[in-house]
């Protein structure tokens, strides 16, 4: 963490990625996917409990991959939520799918499941809940599940910010659904600077995604297809960086809940904000988020300040891309009052401490 200013977020790669990028360079390693890759897809699977893991370049590419082994096609009704990472939405538009919004839930900002029985249509085909910030629904995953199956839906999770986070059930959040996705980016708990992940427990499902992301290959290395398929393949550089990572999930995940209690310990009182609900038990906080009372002008009161923030993410039916007609009030809401607190697992109680005050001093 820099002394000068603190970023809402930055990465965390340390001497140990260093040191094992450079025994892998000094063994030869063809840098493309290969054993390093696999070694840190079975790390995922045991961690999360799923049978298999498939890694990609990025996570969008999980997601879109994910439905399209899924049976998804083009034309078909996907519903996503209106709050998410643009991502959700993108993924399956690239296949010619219709993504349908439904709003979110004030308390945990995942879908809202009374919403949903509105806009299933004769071309609904599936469901893509996303479990925002490692939190999962009100009506609990085990709604979903029943939903989907008695309108005969496919389920899917995005769980591209829930990696350490599980249900109440003690199941990792993206093992529930057919098949669920995760995003190691430079902001996730853990990061290979781009990447994605599909966990299933699907044999079928899993064979068809590892075909996807390798041109429809009939197997590793030769060059005959028995599908079409594409290039969509991880390196092991990003492995090599990524087992270094999960090695440190669990003290990242520790810190992360510590991180959020202790900016609600300072800020306990401060009527102007409020906490959404976290299950800390089960889930972890990717981000530190935030309803703030004046919100943009608190973001440059910061800035002035040296600290970063940042505005959570805009309903998607408002934003250009898609302007699409529709009423959601709670991610309208969220447009215009969420806001990310610095995150970093790195931060020090020092520095929340410093950044609780400097809030404390703008509505003060």
């Amino acid at each position: 963490m820099r002394n000068d200013f603190i970023p809402q977020m930055e990465p965390w790669f340390d001497i140990e990625e260093k040191n094992a990028l450079n025994r892998y360079m000094e063994e030869g390693g063809w840098l493309t996917e290969f054993r390093k890759t696999t070694d840190f897809e079975n790390k995922i699977s045991e961690y999360t409990g799923a049978k298999h893991c498939i890694v990609v370049n990025n996570g969008t590419i999980s997601l879109t991959l994910m439905a399209l082994a899924a049976g998804i096609n083009a034309g078909d009704e996907v519903i996503v939520p209106n709050y998410t990472m643009i991502a959700t939405p993108n993924s399956i538009k690239m296949i010619g799918a219709i993504p349908v919004f439904v709003d979110v839930e004030k308390e945990t900002l995942c879908m809202d499941i009374a919403k949903i029985d509105k806009v299933i249509t004769k071309k609904t085909k599936a469901i893509i809940l996303v479990t925002a910030n490692g939190r999962y629904p009100k009506a609990g995953i085990e709604a979903f599940s029943k939903l989907a199956k008695e309108r005969n839906l496919i389920l899917l999770e995005d769980s591209a910010q829930s990696l350490g986070s599980f249900y109440p059930n003690k199941k990792h959040q993206g093992t529930v659904g057919m098949a669920g996705s995760f995003s190691f980016s430079a902001p996730k708990v853990i990061s290979t600077g781009q990447g994605g992940a599909i966990i299933t427990n699907n044999d079928e499902l899993a064979g068809k995604i590892r075909k996807l992301k390798d041109f429809g290959r009939s197997g590793g290395g030769n060059d005959v297809h028995d599908t079409i398929g594409y290039n969509f393949k991880f390196t092991d550089i990003q492995a090599v960086i990524g087992i270094e990572q999960i090695k440190k999930l669990n003290w990242r995940i520790n810190r992360k809940k510590e991180i959020l209690l202790k900016y609600k310990e300072k800020l306990r009182g401060l009527n102007e904000i409020s906490f959404f609900d976290q299950d800390l038990e089960y889930t972890t906080p990717w981000f530190i988020d935030i309803l703030a009372n004046k919100r943009d002008d608190l973001m440059l009161y910061l800035k002035e300040k040296g600290i970063g923030s940042r505005p959570m993410y805009p309903p998607i039916n408002e934003q250009l891309a898609y302007n699409t007609e529709g009423t959601y009030p709670i991610s309208r809401m969220i447009g215009g009052k969420g806001l990310w607190l610095p995150s970093s697992s790195q931060l020090t109680d020092s520095n929340i401490s410093i950044i609780a005050q400097k809030i404390i001093d703008f509505y003060k």
